[in-house]
Parts: structure tokens; C-alpha cells; sequence
């Protein structure tokens, strides 16, 4: 049978619209999520999230009975879906990737676990409860080539990337000289946070510290991604008991001062401040930048103050979860500079490491 030219066209045409349309939708398929630990406060970001469609919960896992069966997440999913062993809930539910949201302390174990499995991890910050955790996440991430994200609610702001394209693109005010990041609460306890939240915050072992790893981890990680992953050449920290009978095995408040050869870093994390706070001085050799909200900066140079209107962010890159999803599906890719990079938060949780063995020797550490 003799087939017409412009019959054959079409019918090419619409094989290859059908084969670009498959493989378009194929992104679009939610994201395979399980969820490692429920005692973080942070957990209603999964739960605030579950109905937009780019991610479905497809195991939960809980080592603590009664957290396990109360929580927020039982309360939106079948019972079946909660696991008391977390290898069990992996190759049951076989994720594309788990968010941990238990202790800092049992990053380590989430990773272990996933690691060889091949499935992809973002965890809550900091990274890891100490350097040596860190460390070993980070040779099985890199030996089992999975991602190890980590997410910050300041990676999300749109007035630290404007900050950032200013000084980077613009050079809007100069070579950065010195940071001043301000970031906590009035304390966990006054805010209302729950009790499973605050049993691991407050303990040195499962927390790393108090304030000074719960707060401090935000400008460390702003600095490391403004200095283009730059490591300090010294960290010195002073921590304070402020609220010694609320906050008795832990600090409560912390100044971190990093320095690096030509820019001054003070973080200034706290459970004492009157009121919420994550913001942001950044001088230079020819302004400032004050980033005062997720959305609320000023400009300074040629001797004037002016206030700038960031542009609102794009997606991946204004959710932790549309960020998640468009990595493990190979949509966009993890530069070593990224705020929720492995390379950024090695050097943060090194920052860290550093600030609190100071603070107990009172005196710098250099680092190597």
C-alpha cells in the first residue's frame, strides 16, 4: 500500500510529539520520598507540602514507639506505612531519596543506611553533630554517588541571593571585608517547641552543642557560599548559660568569630534574643548590604541608603523539595558552591567543630 507523503509526515510528526511528550511527563512523576526520624520540628515542611504533588511519602521511620504512633505525619498516612527498623522501611518502600528528621546525631545512621542502597539523602541542618561524623557521610556519599544535600530555611530567602548576585555580578559594593550574621529566637522553650524537638536540641551528645550549632550553622553556611567556599584560616568562640536552670547542659548563646586572610566572619547564634531573627550585615571596600528579612534589604554606596526589592526566586531554587526533586532527577546539578552542597557543609560543621572545641579551650583554633 502506497502511503501519502504528507499522511507519512504527520504520523512521523506525532510519533516523535509522543516519544518528547513521554519523556516530558517523566520528570513530572512525584518524587519517591521517605521520611527518617519525626522528632524535629521541622517535619510540618513535609506536612505543609504533601498535597502539591511533586513529592509522595512512601515510608516513614521512627525508632521511638510511642513518637512512631503520634506524630504529625500519622495522622495523614496509613499506619503501614511506618516503620520501626529504618533498612526495613527502605527496601519495602525503595525511596528515591529520604529527609532526615530525627537528631543531628543520627544523620550518621540515616546515611549509612542509604548510602549503599543508592538512595539520595537531605538532611536537616547542620550536616552532621560533628566533624568526624561529617567526614564519614561524606566518603560514602562520594563512594556510593548519592547526593547529600542539606537544607537551610535561609537557602530559600530571596534577599540573600540578590545579596549575592550584587556583590558577585554587580560588585556593588566592593570585595566583602567583614559579615555580621545574626540568627535564633528567644529560646526553644519559650517559642513552644515540642517536647520531642527539645530532648535531643538541649543534649550535647545528639544536638552537638546548643545555640552555637542550632544557630551558628546558618552564617557559616552563608559565609562559606558569599566566599565562594573558602575555608577560615582560625575559628574562636565564647559561649554563654545565659538561662543556666532552662538550658543547663547546653548553651544558650554563642559568638563565633571566623576569620579568613582578608574578610572578618562574627555569627552571632542565640536562644536570648527578643525576638526572631536571621539577618545579615555584609560590609565592603566600597558599601553595605543589610539583609534584613527573607525579602527586606538595603543597599549602601557613593554615600547613599537605599532599599532593594529582590526578585522573587524561581523554582528549583525558591523550595528545599522542588530543589531535592530537580537534583535526583538530574534536572539541575549540585555545583561545590551551592549552599546545600556536601563540599559547603563539610566546611560548616568544620566551622563548628572548631568554634565549640574554642569556646571549652578559650582560644583559637587554627585550622589545617
Amino acid at each position: 500500500m502506497k502511503t501519502h507523503p504528507v499522511l507519512l509526515t504527520l504520523l512521523v510528526w506525532m510519533l516523535g510529539w509522543m516519544g518528547t511528550a513521554s519523556f516530558a511527563q517523566q520528570p513530572t512523576a512525584p518524587l519517591r520520598l521517605a521520611v527518617a526520624g519525626v522528632a524535629h520540628g521541622h517535619l510540618n515542611d513535609v506536612i505543609s507540602r504533601m498535597n502539591r504533588g511533586d513529592f509522595t511519602v512512601v515510608g516513614v521511620y521512627e525508632k521511638n514507639d510511642q513518637l512512631r504512633e503520634k506524630n504529625g505525619l500519622s495522622r495523614r498516612l496509613d499506619a503501614s506505612l511506618f516503620y520501626a527498623d529504618l533498612e526495613t522501611m527502605l527496601d519495602q518502600t525503595k525511596p528515591e531519596a529520604v529527609v532526615a528528621y530525627g537528631s543531628i546525631f543520627d544523620h550518621l545512621e540515616v546515611v549509612e543506611a542509604c548510602a549503599p542502597r543508592g538512595i539520595h539523602v537531605m538532611v536537616e541542618k547542620p550536616l552532621a553533630v560533628n566533624l568526624k561524623h561529617a567526614k564519614r557521610m561524606a566518603q560514602l556519599a562520594r563512594k556510593h554517588n548519592i547526593l547529600l544535600l542539606t537544607n537551610y530555611e535561609t537557602s530559600w530567602y530571596s534577599s540573600n541571593h540578590e545579596a549575592f548576585r550584587l556583590i558577585h555580578e554587580e560588585g556593588a559594593i566592593g570585595n566583602i571585608t567583614r559579615m555580621l550574621v545574626y540568627d535564633g529566637h528567644q529560646g526553644p522553650f519559650e517559642i513552644g517547641c515540642g517536647k520531642e524537638f527539645t530532648d535531643w536540641l538541649t543534649d550535647p551528645v545528639q544536638n552537638g552543642g546548643g545555640a552555637i550549632i542550632d544557630f551558628g550553622c546558618y552564617g557559616a553556611n552563608l559565609a562559606t557560599w558569599m566566599l565562594n567556599g573558602a575555608r577560615p584560616v582560625s575559628v574562636y568562640a565564647v559561649t554563654n548559660h545565659q538561662k543556666p536552670g532552662k538550658y543547663p547542659n547546653v548553651d544558650d548563646d554563642a559568638t563565633i568569630v571566623v576569620q579568613y586572610p582578608n574578610v572578618t566572619v562574627q555569627i552571632m547564634p542565640s536562644w536570648n534574643w527578643p525576638m526572631n531573627r536571621k539577618d545579615m550585615h555584609i560590609y565592603g571596600s566600597q558599601g553595605y548590604i543589610y539583609q534584613s528579612t527573607s525579602s527586606r534589604m538595603t543597599l549602601f554606596r557613593d554615600g547613599k541608603e537605599q532599599p532593594v526589592k529582590p526578585a522573587t526566586l524561581k523554582a528549583p531554587y525558591n523550595d528545599s523539595f522542588y530543589y531535592l526533586k530537580a537534583a535526583v532527577r538530574g534536572e539541575i546539578t549540585v555545583k561545590p558552591t551551592d549552599l546545600a552542597s556536601l563540599e559547603n557543609n563539610l566546611i560548616v560543621v568544620e566551622i563548628l567543630d572548631a568554634a565549640v572545641k574554642s569556646a571549652k579551650k578559650g582560644k583559637p583554633i587554627f585550622l589545617k
